[in-house]
């Protein structure tokens, strides 16, 4: 792990922050990011502090892939310059100066000493300065997705993303989350994040803490789930996800019900087959099952109606056939394989 040390083009004794760099470039950047230019600020030739991107990293409770991704957006925005080595690791960072020149470019403004009610013109001018940072957020987010997703965008991831933010009126900081937890957990394809978004959307997420709450019951049911199948090394398709979030979203289950039944499919079929757990889970709803003794209560209520004789029944003799034509019917239906895992039970 290369020491990364920080030079800069101009000298201070104190952490310097222009006000070019709060007016404009802090306002369209990821807040993370921020945090990441404040503290190379910070230590810049500061050579007491042992300073790498794994110990940046943890001062700033990220993660190092965090790290770089701000380092390679500051770059971008020509605030700093990333030297590498031979391996393309970075080993050095040197901080360049603010330009005045973009600053009058931004027009920038000197506060009025004496306030006044707006103007009709004024605030024409305030609507477009907010569509023009929404342009530079939407800039930031997409930017922050060819990161995690390691290409180009494309027209339609593009024209996605743009969805996201100005449709369903994700954050940036949510947008970014969204990528990073479909990434993370192997899905970097546009069509399942816009399924997760419409999700998050419909449950009324806004925040990155709620999406990050969803997000871990998410995998704990999904994991759950896939190992009760014996399912590694891949994570749910779509029409799985749709019976495990109806099993514990519509129906209310506890996973420890919800295992009971995948135990029961792997018994009978021995394969996994979310349809068939889907049959068993939904007799189970029927019944009220809250608990894994009502499960109980349930097998012993259908095993005792089973030893019952049907009193309705007529009492028709019984007709002798010949050899040829006694033999026992095979059924393959839900009922027939649930019946035969009560028997062995």
């Amino acid at each position: 792990m290369n020491t990364l040390k920080i030079t800069s083009t101009f000298h201070a004794d104190v952490t310097l922050i222009t006000n070019d760099f709060i007016d404009h470039h802090m306002i369209q950047a990821n807040g993370e990011f921020v945090k990441v230019y404040l503290f190379l600020l910070r230590h810049q030739n500061d050579t007491s502090f042992h300073l790498t991107v794994s110990n940046i990293a943890d001062c700033l409770n990220n993660t190092e892939n965090d790290i770089l991704r701000a380092f390679r957006y500051w770059e971008s925005e020509g605030l700093l310059t990333l030297i590498k080595d031979s391996s393309n690791a970075v080993k050095a960072i040197e901080l360049t100066p603010f330009s005045k020149s973009a600053s009058t470019k931004k027009g920038a403004v000197p506060p009025s000493k004496d306030p006044v009610l707006p103007s009709k013109k004024t605030v024409e001018k305030t609507t477009t300065s907010r569509s023009s940072d929404s342009k530079k957020e939407l800039k930031s987010v997409l930017f922050i997705a060819e990161q995690y997703l390691n290409k180009t965008l494309t027209l339609t991831d593009i024209e996605s993303i743009t969805y996201f933010y100005e449709h369903l009126h994700m954050s940036v900081d949510l947008i970014e989350y969204l990528i990073e937890s479909c990434v993370e957990a192997g899905h970097k394809s546009m069509h399942y994040i816009q399924k997760v978004a419409l999700s998050w959307a419909e449950s009324g997420i806004t925040t990155k803490e709620q999406a990050r709450k969803q997000s871990s019951l998410y995998h704990k049911n999904c994991y759950t789930v896939l190992k009760a199948f014996g399912i590694k090394n891949r994570g749910p398709a779509f029409s799985e996800l749709a019976f495990i979030e109806k099993w514990t979203e519509e129906w209310g289950f506890s996973l420890d019900i919800i295992v009971e039944a995948c135990n029961r499919t792997i018994t009978a079929t021995h394969q996994p087959s979310f349809e068939y757990t889907d049959s068993i889970l939904s007799k189970w709803h029927a019944g009220q099952v809250h608990h894994l003794k009502d499960i109980k209560t349930l097998d012993d209520a259908y095993q005792k109606q089973k030893s019952v004789p049907n009193a309705s029944a007529p009492n028709v003799p019984k007709v002798s056939t010949t050899n040829h034509n006694n033999f026992k019917r095979r059924s393959y239906d839900m009922d027939a394989l649930e019946e035969q895992l009560l028997n062995r039970n």
